[in-house]
């Protein structure tokens, strides 16, 4: 399977490597370099955010009705609950809470490898 988020520039200039993607799940990891982390060593709120907004975002998109253009994230909710240290692999897990015509709202929880909680992430994806 080719890397999904190597379709987004950004998720692809973090890292973001999916390993499953489906309109029931999609699954990713990413590597906690030094570059996305704040100055205690550890993942960096905005590249958690980053990072589950582009698995919610494909998600979404393969989602979409028939007719639709793509998605646009139009809120997000971030719960902070653990540090991911510099050097450690996250894995993100995006599933969908609602499918509609207009907006679609998929929560996705990060952890660290040996199962750590890192946040848990709730977005609002619009169709356009």
């Amino acid at each position: 399977m080719a890397n999904p988020a190597d379709s987004m520039p950004f998720s692809s200039l973090m890292g973001v490597e999916v390993s499953e993607a489906s309109a029931e799940r999609v699954v990713g990891t990413l590597t906690v370099r030094a570059d996305l982390c704040t100055a205690g060593h550890i993942l960096h709120g905005g590249a958690i955010m980053a990072f589950a907004d582009a698995l919610g975002a494909i998600g979404a998109f393969l989602t979409l009705p028939q007719g639709a253009k793509g998605t646009t994230t139009i809120e997000s909710k971030t719960n902070f609950l653990g540090a991911a240290p510099e050097g450690s692999i996250v894995r993100g897990e995006a599933t969908p809470v609602k499918i509609g015509r207009t907006l679609s709202v998929w929560q996705t929880r990060i952890d660290t490898a040996d199962g750590r909680q890192v946040a848990l992430v709730t977005q609002t994806q619009l169709v356009l």
